[in-house]
């Protein structure tokens, strides 16, 4: 949400591309019980500001397996364009922390680019292109040789590397120092 307000705080001048880093590469299947304490860790980026919506996992749906599939996900979401994308990606992150889905399972991630108004034939075709799988993986490979080892991570320029969520502020005052080298005189 932070960096959804810088961008619209400073327009064109400012443009995210967003990249893949998978916390859990492979399959490892978590009992709900490990899961729903592991999620009580959520109340401290809840409690931030412009944090967006945690809530402890209360469902009864398993946990998410991995991070692969929502990654690609992502990416096939993105093919319908930056908004398209855009949408999705919240909405992913509101089924997740929020509504407690498992974002691995297939329907959810389709029922995801339904109710986000994306071309769902599209989507589903996207998804089974072995091209995003290997766009995702070149991703992680690439943010593991930077060092990066933790979401969010944002990279500015290939010169800044900020990790962990940070408040609005310090997002804002990199953009300005990089404005203010770009600016003539």
């Amino acid at each position: 949400m932070r960096l959804e307000k810088i961008t619209e705080e400073f327009g064109e001048c400012c443009v995210i591309e967003w990249k893949s880093f998978l916390l859990r590469p492979y399959p490892e299947r978590k009992s709900l019980d490990k899961f729903r304490e592991y999620t009580e860790s959520w109340s401290r980026p809840a409690a931030e500001a412009e944090s967006g919506s945690f809530t402890v996992w209360s469902t009864d749906e398993a946990p998410p397996s991995h991070s692969v599939p929502p990654a690609i996900a992502a990416k096939a979401a993105a093919r319908q364009g930056t908004t398209a994308f855009a949408r999705y990606h919240r909405a992913l992150m509101e089924n997740y922390f929020h509504q407690n889905r498992n974002i691995t399972e297939p329907q959810n991630l389709a029922r995801i680019a339904a109710e986000t108004g994306l071309d769902v034939a599209a989507f589903l075709e996207a998804l089974r292109d072995p091209a995003l799988g290997r766009e995702v993986m070149d991703d992680h490979n690439q943010a593991v040789s930077m060092g990066i080892s933790g979401v969010p991570t944002v990279v500015v320029d290939g010169r800044w590397q900020l990790t962990g969520a940070q408040p609005r502020e310090i997002y804002r005052r990199i953009v300005e120092l990089r404005l203010a080298e770009k600016s003539p005189g």
